[in-house]
């Protein structure tokens, strides 16, 4: 398949559930990610694969001008509805990360919460995130870990998918490598890399699969793909993989992160 087709699929899958009810779970991710950033009045800020704008609405809260961008039209549709009902003044777009629709040096901060990581094409993501940052201007990206309970979750959702990526597709969590993102931003970012963690907080295992059966695209779209004896199995293999991370009644489960500040020089 394609990196076209994929996109093409990515734009459909990701919007299948309502992903507001996932981008919830990584609310400390994402504070965590605004903060460093620094939002504030006059900043022209643009936060890449928004998803349903969480990120967006917490830099336009501070004052930041804001403009959000997606690949899936569900998520930005429900994006401009929650930004609507809460007042905010933020330009949402369906877009590429691999192609943004906007000038050069357009912006003076760029993020990115677990969004862009998704995207096929590596080289070409790095290569926007420097053509529309400013000289002086930030960027900022939060990237699940190879070595991540998120990743892990991936894995045991891997057997059951349909075909794999295409050739040339980068594997999404290599943007949770400290090495792949120098490579990558290296040459025009000065940057700092540092691990984090955000945690699952889950009445169980099994409300865990349910969330994300229902909300995850990716997760969800592969659950509804398969026949019911296939489907219980990547419900037992999914509910594997967050049992450990039950105590006390309830689920907390780490998942690791790389938190990326470039500075574009």
């Amino acid at each position: 398949m394609p990196f076209e087709q994929l996109k093409e699929k990515h734009a459909v899958v990701w919007g299948t559930g309502p992903y507001e009810r996932i981008s919830a779970t990584i609310a400390d991710l994402q504070d965590e990610l605004v903060e460093r950033l620094e939002p504030g009045p006059g900043v022209r800020w643009l936060d890449s694969a928004t998803g349903t704008g969480e990120v967006a609405k917490r830099a336009a809260r501070d004052g930041a001008d804001v403009t959000g961008m997606d690949l899936a039209p569900a998520l930005i549709e429900t994006a401009r509805r929650e930004a609507e009902e809460e007042g905010l003044d933020i330009e949402f777009d369906v877009g590429d990360a691999e192609a943004m629709p906007y000038e050069d040096a357009s912006f003076d901060v760029i993020s990115s919460a677990c969004g862009v990581m998704f995207a096929p094409d590596h080289a070409a993501i790095a290569a926007e995130l420097e053509r529309v940052c400013r000289p002086g201007g930030r960027v900022g990206l939060a990237c699940w870990t190879p070595d991540s309970t998120l990743a892990d979750m991936f894995r045991a959702m891997a057997p059951f998918q349909p075909a794999p990526p295409p050739p040339g597709a980068g594997s999404p969590f290599d943007w949770g490598r400290e090495d792949h993102v120098s490579e990558l931003l290296g040459d025009a970012f000065d940057l700092e890399l540092t691990r984090h963690e955000s945690i699952l907080v889950e009445e169980s295992a099994e409300s865990a699969w349910e969330l994300f059966s229902t909300c995850y695209g990716p997760t969800k779209t592969l659950a509804d793909s398969l026949e019911a004896e296939r489907r219980e199995e990547l419900r037992r293999a999914f509910v594997g993989v967050h049992e450990p991370f039950e105590a006390d009644g309830g689920l907390r489960m780490p998942r690791t992160y790389l938190l990326t500040l470039g500075r574009r020089r």
